[in-house]
């Protein structure tokens, strides 16, 4: 819920459990709540939550020094239900907010709660005794940690709004001014760090491309199977929970068994907490036998010894259609197994939505089904929903429920098959990341998953599919540890606008792809906006130039030569490199780049040249595409074309390869492999006969 300004009259104290209440309830901080819950001294944020993924805080006022605590919630219910005034907010940098979401409420009350710790370990017990000394010496503590210049400038602002919020108090304390606030706070802070999306690393593409063709191969061939065995599963353990025990049932058990012990086959098992026992809620649901009847045959007719001596399988009756390269990829998907191929399959269906989308994590964990409707034009698949971070009402504030999105994401097909999965898992107008829907232990939970869980499941994930690829016998599609870390969910967005810009050759199967998605982004976003997703784009493709040039630079620099039509602009570029390497750039600045003719050059690793870009040159030109080159499109007679020793070298080795397949394939293909590899050769010598150098350029 959204609280304004007169939605609770500032009171002259805060309400005191001892108060009249209204029935069970009475009004806190500007919600209600349960008298027991008020009375135990907690405030629940989760009323100032409207956003599905975001985690629902509770501050826990015991954990205040018993002779600040009435202060400090004073302060804080102020804080929620008060805004600052726009004379105090004049001047004041972008991030100053009248009001702020329950996240940044919370992180508030938590920086008080630490000064309120120190001040009664110096023993003070009001507010009132802090003098800007005070202050310095606490900031001064808290630099003495190590936090970030960020983490710093967050307690500099917590503290400063302390000091605001009395002044607008109905019962003003008398905290003092901080000092920064009239010295600046840059002396207050640490050396500047990176930080924010720009700074967050991008999943390398030894990682991101196997993780993704296990995601995809997921959502696209297995999901139907995994549903149904789902399905099949949960119709067993219903059908286990209400049979009731008769006389038939009893000998329809006793039969299933017999026929397992005189063919001496293994007892369908599951693993429970370290050891093996009798699939009771399998059995009877497959026999029509009582779970009272299980528990006597496990005890009483010693099935429960047996199954430990020889465990065995509990395969489902759910068709198997899923394959890899015409094989099946399960005989049968087993009753202990559906859960987590569930849970699997829904981390999948986040990757591919997250990763192929550029969304942010809670925007794609506050989809709801019917987000991405056919198209009626027979046009794109749009994707509507709500966006978070950036949700601000017409007085700059930010909204906790987000706001539907002016601008639809673009849906390519393996996004939409995603979503139409996940349509499976929910009822309609529910939440695609339902907690409820795919928290299969029903664990308690309200909303969406939220992004750290998602975390975990997208390492869970990989450590699954490292293991179905060892299974299968497909070692070269494990996943490989990202030397970055842990593949989270944030790291999605900057990794898919680093390979759309930069499309490296260990992922040369998903290049066109890419091309594809570059062209999709621009066309549902560039002529109606310049945020999200499309100033990462901006940023990648400049950071992906600047490398190209100072790369080659350093190569000219170190006497290697270059050739093609375009060798001597690509020399004039290395000339003009800017000085951006191994720094992060802004949007801004990234523009700037992309619009220096002078530095329009493009690395094309899978076709070994450069592009020096020209858009009256270009014959990968199509129309609305003049600002950038089609990579995917590269043609060798280009005027663009430049190539330099080291490219000229993989021209070779690319000669080489060829010839050694045709020695191991038939004559027609063979004649066909030996083709290119003389015209790669050809190719090469030619580079070898007309390449310059930067000292001959000059002459």
């Amino acid at each position: 819920m959204t609280l304004s300004a007169g939605a609770l009259a500032p009171p002259s104290r805060l309400p005191q459990p001892s108060d009249p209440a209204i029935g069970s309830e009475w009004v806190v901080a500007g919600y209600t709540g349960p008298v027991a819950a008020y009375a135990a001294g907690t405030w629940p944020l989760a009323p100032l939550v409207d956003n599905p993924s975001a985690a629902r805080q509770i501050i826990h006022w015991n954990k205040f020094p018993a002779g600040m605590r009435e202060e400090f919630r004073l302060l804080a219910w102020t804080m929620i239900n008060d805004g600052l005034s726009n004379g105090f907010l004049h001047g004041r940098g972008a991030g100053w907010r009248s009001r702020m979401g329950s996240s940044a409420v919370y992180a508030t009350v938590l920086r008080w709660r630490r000064l309120a710790v120190w001040l009664h370990q110096r023993g003070l017990t009001t507010l009132a005794g802090i003098t800007p000394q005070l202050l310095v010496e606490h900031v001064a503590g808290v630099r003495g940690r190590g936090l970030t210049r960020g983490d710093v400038s967050g307690v500099l602002t917590s503290l400063t709004r302390l000091w605001a919020f009395d002044q607008v108090s109905p019962a003003p304390i008398g905290v003092c001014e901080p000092p920064w606030e009239q010295e600046g706070a840059d002396d207050y802070l640490p050396a500047a760090t990176s930080a924010g999306e720009n700074a967050t690393d991008p999943v390398t593409e030894q990682t991101m491309g196997p993780l993704l063709i296990w995601a995809m191969r997921m959502v696209d061939d297995f999901a139907g199977d995994i549903l149904t065995a789902w399905s099949e599963r949960q119709r067993l353990r219903s059908a286990a929970l209400s049979q009731k025990a008769s006389s038939d049932s009893r000998t329809a058990l006793r039969a299933y068994l017999d026929d397992i012990a005189a063919e001496n086959r293994p007892v369908p098992s599951v693993f429970i907490k370290g050891e093996f026992c009798l699939a009771q809620a399998y059995i009877a649901g497959t026999t029509g036998a009582s779970l009272a009847q299980l528990q006597h045959a496990a005890r009483g007719w010693g099935w429960g010894a047996r199954v430990k001596e020889n465990p065995g399988p509990c395969p489902l009756a759910s068709p198997v259609t899923g394959k890899i390269d015409s094989r099946p990829w399960r005989t049968a998907i087993d009753y202990s197994e559906a859960a987590t191929l569930m849970r699997h399959l829904g981390t999948a269906c986040f990757i591919v939505i997250a990763y192929l989308t550029g969304m942010r994590p809670g925007e794609v964990l506050g989809l709801r089904t019917g987000c991405c409707p056919a198209p009626e034009d027979g046009g794109r698949h749009l994707i509507r929903g709500h966006v978070y971070k950036t949700a601000r009402d017409e007085m700059g504030n930010h909204l906790s429920s987000g706001q539907l999105r002016e601008v639809p994401w673009v849906a390519i097909a393996p996004v939409v098959h995603a979503i139409r999965v996940l349509e499976r898992f929910v009822p309609d107008g529910q939440l695609l990341f339902d907690h409820k829907a795919h928290d299969l232990m029903a664990r308690p939970g309200v909303g969406s998953l939220n992004a750290e869980t998602m975390g975990q499941r997208i390492e869970d994930f990989i450590v699954w599919a490292n293991g179905e690829a060892i299974r299968l016998e497909r070692p070269g599609e494990t996943i490989p540890p990202d030397h970055h870390g842990s593949v989270s969910a944030v790291r999605f967005r900057r990794t898919l606008a680093w390979h759309i810009a930069r499309r490296p050759g260990g992922l040369v199967a998903l290049a066109v792809q890419y091309g594809h998605m570059r062209t999709a982004i621009s066309a549902g976003y560039a002529a109606r906006s310049r945020d999200g997703i499309h100033d990462l784009l901006d940023v990648e493709t400049a950071r992906a130039t600047i490398d190209t040039v100072a790369d080659l630079q350093a190569g000219l620099e170190a006497g290697e030569g270059l050739s093609g039509p375009a060798a001597r602009r690509a020399i004039n570029a290395a000339a003009h490199a800017p000085q951006f390497v191994g720094s992060l750039l802004t949007a801004r600045q990234a523009r700037n780049v992309m619009s220096n003719p002078d530095l329009a050059v493009y690395d094309n690793p899978n076709a070994m040249l450069m592009c020096v870009y020209k858009a009256d040159k270009a014959l990968c030109r199509r129309e609305g595409t003049k600002s950038a080159p089609s990579l995917d499109r590269c043609v060798s007679t280009c005027a663009n074309i430049a190539r330099t020793d080291q490219q000229a070298d993989q021209l070779r080795q690319r000669a080489d390869e060829l010839e050694r397949k045709a020695l191991h394939v038939p004559h027609t293909l063979a004649q066909r492999l030996l083709t290119i590899s003389t015209r790669l050769r050809e190719a090469a010598e030619q580079h070898h006969l007309t390449r310059i150098t930067l000292k001959e350029s000059d002459q």
